[in-house]
């Protein structure tokens, strides 16, 4: 094996040697050069992004939205059918016999109007009649031009306040109420959501500036730190521990920058265009100052009858109490009364004078229905769940109330945390800046230093955690209260 050439050698040891020096101070500048561009504060926003566009494009634009919308327009379309009971009905008919011992053909329309008050109907119809027709088929003969008739048809009994299609009609009205709560039941999630996630974004921007803030202090130094080592004031080695630190520091901000991104797409969900798409917001959108928190109502108690979830409970006990009447009517006996007017159109058919001029009925019809096994059973039931939505509205009531309660102590202590929050961030600031200026004095130390300003971050950071968590205390409390005019919903 040939043995190293010891000249070789010692000249590559002080190539290496020589080169060191200019290889680290390559690599401190490429690090401050990317801490100075991490350190580079946010954009001007010339149009910050404001919660109220946020919260407008969220309420026409948010799928969850749309789609109570469509099931609202479903229950309208559903009410629509049921509608179509009371619908006016036209009838012709006509009947003729070539082969036979009688001759007799007849032609007729009819005009039905079912009464949306009561269970009959209203008719008129013109008929007109040849030939002849057996006795059983004598109401067919008219006069030589024909007969005119108008009658009516009245419930005196059961169907009189209720039928299938007035319960039916009624039970389809509720069900748009019911849709339509569930519509602002959504509505109100996805705006107490929304403003979450836009402070959310807001509070992530305003992390991402304490630590470029905190960053730049680090940068400021070494600049310094450079000259009095060059001028030997200061030993080597403190370049390299606030090479340290600037990387500590530039890692913060690549992290809340990435927090910030990830912000910015989930609020995306709530703030979309005019066609419904999600638009990520950038930087340049963010506003400087933090958002004030909703108000809180006086009473927040009194808003307890504003909750849709409750008004859901009160129209199907509604709905029940309906069954409940069609049910109780099923009891009754059929009592109908029809009254019906015949004017005869000109001379006498082969009916006859009896065919002829006015002719006015009235009549009663009765039945009485036996046995009422099936409506007995009905009515037990339609009873125990009347019963069972009266239980189920009696707790959300109190469980709302709880809510409400929770909340409120909830946001009132949030209160409490974000001004001793701040009180702790103003004077942890205060002991940065004295200890950045008894170190400029040389009356302290580096590693001191470093602590101040970074328990001043911390302090900045932990404030805007308590803002936040107050924002959103309050805004959960105005979805429990159903606040529409703070979560933007005024006119719902």
């Amino acid at each position: 094996m040939p043995r190293p050439n010891k000249p070789a050698l010692l000249l590559a040891s002080v190539a290496v040697l020589l080169a060191a020096p200019a290889a680290a101070q390559s690599a401190r500048a490429t690090l401050e050069a990317d801490a100075r561009a991490a350190a580079q504060p946010l954009p001007a926003a010339t149009s910050p992004l404001e919660l109220g566009e946020v919260l407008a494009a969220s309420r026409f634009h948010a799928p969850q939205v749309l789609e109570a919308l469509a099931r609202v327009r479903g229950a309208e379309g559903r009410l629509l059918t049921t509608e179509g009971a009371f619908d006016t009905l036209f009838s012709a008919n006509a009947d003729a016999k070539p082969i036979g011992t009688t001759d007799g053909a007849d032609v007729g329309v009819r005009l039905f109007q079912p009464l949306a008050g009561n269970g009959g109907n209203v008719y008129a119809g013109y008929d007109i009649s040849r030939g002849r027709f057996t006795s059983s088929q004598a109401s067919n003969f008219t006069a030589q031009a024909g007969r005119f008739t108008i009658g009516t048809l009245f419930s005196l009994l059961r169907d009189r306040d209720i039928d299938e299609r007035r319960f039916n009609r009624a039970i389809a009205s509720g069900d748009v109420v019911l849709a339509d709560n569930d519509r602002l039941l959504v509505a109100i999630g996805v705006q107490a959501r929304a403003i979450a996630t836009w402070n959310n974004w807001v509070i992530a921007g305003q992390r991402v500036a304490v630590f470029k803030d905190l960053l730049q202090l680090a940068l400021d130094r070494q600049a310094g730190f450079k000259r009095q080592v060059a001028e030997g004031l200061r030993p080597a080695i403190l370049l390299t521990e606030n090479e340290q630190n600037i990387l500590r520091r530039q890692t913060l901000v690549v992290q809340s920058e990435q927090a910030l991104e990830q912000a910015a797409i989930a609020l995306s969900l709530f703030w979309r265009d005019a066609d419904g798409n999600p638009v990520v917001p950038t930087t340049d959108r963010l506003p400087r100052r933090l958002p004030a928190p909703l108000a809180v109502p006086d009473d927040v108690a009194a808003a307890l009858e504003s909750r849709p979830d409750l008004r859901v409970v009160d129209v199907r006990i509604a709905q029940a109490r309906t069954r409940l009447a069609l049910d109780r009517n099923n009891f009754l006996p059929r009592l109908d009364l029809k009254a019906e007017v015949n004017q005869y159109v000109g001379d006498p058919g082969l009916g006859g004078r009896s065919y002829v001029g006015n002719q006015a009925a009235v009549g009663l019809t009765l039945s009485v229905p036996i046995q009422q096994r099936t409506a007995r059973g009905r009515l037990s039931q339609t009873q125990a769940e009347i019963e069972g939505f009266q239980q189920r509205r009696r707790f959300i009531e109190d469980q709302i109330r709880a809510e409400i309660g929770g909340l409120s102590v909830a946001a009132r202590q949030a209160r409490r945390l974000l001004g001793i929050a701040i009180d702790e961030q103003d004077r942890a600031l205060s002991m940065a800046n004295a200890e950045r200026r008894r170190f400029q004095e040389g009356a302290s130390d580096f590693f001191l230093v470093n602590l101040r300003e970074e328990s001043a971050a911390d302090a900045q950071v932990r404030r805007l955690d308590a803002a936040f968590r107050q924002i959103v205390a309050q805004a959960d409390l105005a979805a429990a209260t159903a606040d529409v005019k703070a979560l933007g919903l005024a006119d719902q």
